[in-house]
């Protein structure tokens, strides 16, 4: 199965590739280095998934919307979520933005949190930036994976809008129908000083019912309610200022079994609320570029259960202060230097006495970006963040950029990052039951923070419809964060663990993307990663990762008439069970994109993912995640 994929991903069968049309214009992206630049000179390796790709196929959530991002998987993080891992570094170590604001990273504050990954609609995502590799010198801690950028729509000089509605079924009969709509319209309310954007979504997805024991969830049910506006204000044509606010609602349900003496079967229920309201000031001026903004993140979380004790409610709050300037310093320098104030807030009566934590992280960087000559620009910045607990933490990067000519590019660079212990794992008073009973956690203030050095060498080729890139890669992560048994081991229920700094670990791997346009409308989009990751402190491979993946897109379109077929291949991986490993199979998913435009304004859509109805857990329950079987969705988008 692998080797078909990949033929069918780097096959050119003969067609005939077609001259570049005016829809292949460069890209600009901004997470790099917090000023607009073209795709092809940004000092870091990005993906740009745009708007128009994310209509062609079922997104739920941004896990969907990730998925075959060169670099990216999407892994298990327990009670049948899933979290995006980049570059195999694990899901918590990626940072997620909506248009430059941090996301409060709920998996610091609530053990199997992915409620990050559904604030924004696809129906109201301009794009979506994804940068591999740490970026800790811009965006401090949580950015020791990678960063997910998502770009949001803004409101133009006319009134536009477009509403789209979804519903799916999943083969079986075991639960997982899904619905969803969302409305996006925006423009201004008084010409040239003051405009309105406005979106909303509702989506649900069934709970799907286990096949080995129907009474328990092999997936969770979700509700999702969410909804955002934004006023733009430009009192210049050097200024603009935007207010918006940002909530939503989720309701997370499944049914599970509580081992024990008496096992019994029991619902869980989740209810959150997040909220997001911010201000920010953008200047074009004469000098350079001006960025200030002050935001507040808010998440909420209570637990409901037919039987047993519920976890107790927890609030998660962040104040953020954040801006820089962008300055160009003669003709070859632009210097950008700024600043950030964030107070996180933990309620939750595990975490202390007193149920509540708190920490202020203060923070300052400078990047200097340096066209050398022509063709070869030099990037040079560094972090410091002044922690509470930990004194200040540098985090220096430095990048480069070469043309070799119009065809070729050659990058590459090192750069370090750090992640911070979390409010729970550095408080000595918190203590929690994991493992459905099995032991109890406690927490360490003795804690160090988490880091990684990353090293970089990539390239690029374009010539034509044709495009063709690679990089070679190697973080080396120290003082990892883990829970090791201190006392009482192996002993159900009177085990005790604490949070230590144990683990070193070494991943280094290789990605390969390319992409062809062919004439009749074909187009051929494919990627393939070889990883190597380590668990340094005991010589063996790191669990849950691949070490092949990939995936790969063949699409045609017509006149009115579209269609593709999308593969994602997940290789062998190591799982832990007990006190050993267990090497997992290889598995591929296939899926089917169709799409006709009626006219300008009204598209229907059509899709089948996992035409092959695969299912891991069907052959090993020790899959992090059970991947949803054969799944059928039809749906219509409108724009005005």
């Amino acid at each position: 199965m692998r080797g078909a994929l990949f033929l069918l991903a780097f096959c050119t069968c003969a067609a005939v590739a077609r001259e570049p049309s005016a829809t292949d214009l460069e890209r600009v992206v901004v997470t790099a280095t917090r000023t607009e630049q073209n795709l092809d000179d940004a000092p870091a390796s990005i993906s740009v998934i745009t708007r128009e790709e994310l209509r062609q196929r079922p997104v739920q959530d941004l896990s969907d919307a990730l998925r075959g991002t060169p670099g990216v998987v999407l892994s298990g993080i327990g009670l049948t979520r899933r979290g995006v891992r980049v570059r195999g570094m694990d899901s918590e170590y990626t940072l997620t933005l909506v248009d430059g604001r941090r996301i409060n990273a709920a998996s610091d504050a609530i053990a199997h949190a992915d409620f990050d990954l559904g604030w924004i609609p696809a129906e109201a995502i301009e794009r979506i930036e994804v940068v591999r590799g740490p970026m800790s010198s811009l965006y401090g801690s949580e950015a020791l994976g990678g960063v997910v950028n998502v770009i949001t729509r803004r409101a133009t000089d006319d009134w536009r809008g477009s509403a789209t509605w979804n519903g799916g079924s999943v083969a079986g009969g075991r639960g997982g129908n899904t619905y969803q709509g969302a409305f996006y319209a925006g423009g201004p309310l008084v010409e040239n000083q003051l405009g309105l954007s406005f979106y909303g979504e509702t989506r649900h997805k069934g709970d799907i019912a286990d096949p080995a024991d129907e009474r328990v969830s092999e997936q969770e049910g979700r509700d999702s309610h969410s909804g955002n506006l934004v006023l733009t204000w430009t009192p210049g044509e050097a200024q603009r200022i935007d207010f918006s606010h940002l909530q939503g609602k989720d309701k997370r349900w499944r049914n599970a079994l509580q081992a024990g003496g008496a096992p019994y079967v029991y619902e869980t229920i989740d209810d959150v609320e997040r909220r997001q309201t911010s201000l920010t000031h953008r200047g074009q001026w004469r000098w350079g570029e001006s960025v200030a903004r002050a935001y507040r993140s808010t998440l909420d979380r209570e637990n409901r259960r037919s039987r047993g004790d519920a976890t107790r409610p927890q609030s998660l709050l962040e104040d953020i202060v954040d801006g820089h300037l962008s300055v160009p310093l003669g003709d070859r320098h632009r210097v950008t230097v700024g600043g950030e104030w964030r107070q996180e807030q933990l309620d939750d009566n595990t975490v202390a006495a007193s149920g509540h934590a708190e920490t202020i992280q203060r923070a300052v960087f400078a990047q200097d970006e340096i066209d050398l000559t022509e063709a070869w620009s030099l990037v040079l910045g560094s972090r410091a963040d002044l922690h509470e607990k930990f004194g200040w933490h540098h985090s220096p990067r430095a990048y480069s950029v070469y043309h070799v000519n119009d065809r070729l590019l050659i990058k590459g660079g090192v750069g370090s990052g750090f992640k911070a212990p979390s409010l729970k794992q550095l408080s000595p008073e918190y203590s929690a039951v994991g493992g459905g009973g099995r032991f109890t956690i406690y927490g360490n203030p003795d804690l160090k923070p988490e880091t990684v050095t990353t090293y970089e060498l990539a390239a690029g080729w374009r010539q034509g419809a044709w495009q063709l890139e690679a990089a070679l890669f190697r973080n080396d992560l120290e003082d990892l964060v883990q829970t090791l048994c201190v006392a009482r081991c192996g002993i159900r229920g009177a085990e005790v663990r604490n949070y230590i700094n144990v683990a070193e670990a070494r991943i280094q791997g290789l990605e390969i993307s390319a992409k062809a346009e062919f004439s009749a409308g074909f187009v051929l989009d494919a990627n393939y990663s070889w990883l190597d990751p380590e668990d340094r402190s005991t010589g063996l491979p790191l669990a849950e990762r691949s070490r092949h993946s990939g995936a790969a897109r063949l699409g045609w379109n017509g006149t009115n008439l579209r269609a593709g077929l999308r593969g994602e291949y997940h290789g062998t991986q190591w799982q832990t069970s007990g006190m050993t490993q267990v090497k997992l199979p290889a598995y591929a998913l296939w899926s089917l994109d169709l799409g006709y435009r009626i006219t300008d304004r009204v598209r229907l859509r059509a899709s089948v993912e996992n035409l092959a109805d695969e299912r891991p857990t069907e052959h090993s329950a020790l899959y992090a995640y059970a991947e949803t079987g054969r799944y059928f969705n039809v749906g219509i988008d409108l724009g005005f």
